[in-house]
């Protein structure tokens, strides 16, 4: 350890520095492999997720593999329910957005209150802004569909790419089957793994290594479960409020924000798109736009409301976690060196590296100071 009495001989540097090689080995291939590691980690957090939901529904029924099938499939009604309700809503949201922004490129009436009621700078930016094509293909009717597509293709590249684009149909099912199939294996052997892996590890180390991994997983459990449950919920308040005070791709920006919610407070940059759309509804309608402004932002209000008194002091309780600064500073490093799966892993791989910190370098401080304590008559 870097906080012990050892001198630093030749040895041990050279230990350190193989060290240091092979952390960074590992993530240059975790970076390399990415791509294909990608389901695997989707996978992998959905079972961590879901496992105590697994674990409730095997107390009654007493059958592992009953459990996981139940439990899969009320996932899956829940999802497919879900897919039904809020995809065709979205597609309309696309549709009405793009036959407003094609008025106000136009010379319709929306055009020309805009043209009154906004600076002309303004409006001359705004105007050349969605008259570019990368925007009017984007409100197309299908430009959904063709999304969900297109991440698709960047999620699977190496699979996709033995897949024509003819074939978009087989494309949309074989990264969700691989997903479920990892999934699948993942609960099958997740109790098991969890007592396995103990004897694995030399007794002399057990010990140690076993206490860290369970500050790890007390972390997990507070940050990553209750904060995915945290966005979940501010998703259905996002997109109930600006559904019901008519905003322009309410839905979909009200599921954005939510899915922000994942870093504490980082819904709060979303406040620039809804200010948008309320001056666009406001336009469109004829209110005025202090109006809109108002409701708009009674809805970021009643969702602050909801997030810090009801739901984090009831999932989160009184336990420390990550500061949303850290949260996004580890977001914002993994995502550099790994892409997609460094979004995946970083709240998980931030918990472990100061659960790693806690448990082994403030414990190994402590054998330093404390004999000095015990010195004197």
């Amino acid at each position: 350890m870097i906080l012990d009495e050892k001198p630093y001989s030749f040895d041990r540097v050279v230990r350190m520095a193989l060290s240091v090689g092979l952390v960074w080995a590992i993530i240059s291939a975790l970076g390399y492999l990415s791509d294909v590691l990608v389901p695997f980690a989707v996978a992998l957090i959905l079972a961590y997720i879901m496992n105590p939901m697994v674990l409730r529904v095997q107390g009654v029924v007493k059958s592992r593999s009953v459990a996981i099938g139940l439990t899969l499939l009320l996932f899956v009604l829940v999802v497919v329910g879900i897919f039904l309700i809020v995809v065709p809503l979205m597609g309309r949201e696309m549709a009405h957005m793009g036959r407003l922004i094609s008025d106000l490129v136009s010379n319709s009436k929306l055009a020309e209150a805009a043209a009154k009621r906004l600076p002309p700078d303004v409006w001359q930016a705004l105007r050349d802004y969605f008259n570019t094509p990368e925007v009017q293909n984007f409100f197309r009717t299908d430009s959904f569909i063709s999304m969900a597509q297109a991440a698709l293709r960047r999620l699977l590249p190496g699979i996709m790419g033995f897949i024509s684009g003819t074939y978009s149909v087989i494309m949309a099912l074989v990264v969700p089957g691989v997903v479920f199939m990892y999934l699948i294996f993942l609960l099958l052997d997740f109790q098991k793994v969890r007592v396995v892996w103990k004897e694995m590890i030399p007794a002399p180390y057990r010990a140690g290594v076993v206490s860290f991994v369970e500050e790890f997983d007390l972390a997990m459990s507070r940050y990553f479960r209750g904060q995915i449950f945290i966005s979940g919920a501010l998703c259905v308040v996002f997109a109930t409020g600006f559904f019901l005070i008519g905003l322009p791709l309410g839905i979909l920006l009200g599921i954005m924000l939510g899915v922000m919610s994942l870093v504490p407070y980082l819904q709060v940059l979303g406040a620039i798109p809804a200010v948008m759309v309320a001056a666009i509804h406001a336009l469109e309608t004829g209110q005025s736009f202090w109006l809109v402004l108002g409701l708009t932002g009674l809805v970021f209000v009643a969702a602050q409301v909801v997030q810090d008194v009801i739901l984090v002091p009831r999932i989160m309780g009184k336990a420390m976690g990550l500061s949303p600064a850290v949260m996004l500073l580890s977001l914002s490093i993994w995502g550099k060196l790994l892409g997609m799966l460094g979004l995946l892993i970083a709240l998980p791989m931030t918990c472990l590296v100061l659960a790693y910190y806690r448990r082994l370098v403030l414990a190994q401080e402590e054998t330093i100071i404390l004999p000095e304590r015990g010195e004197g008559p």
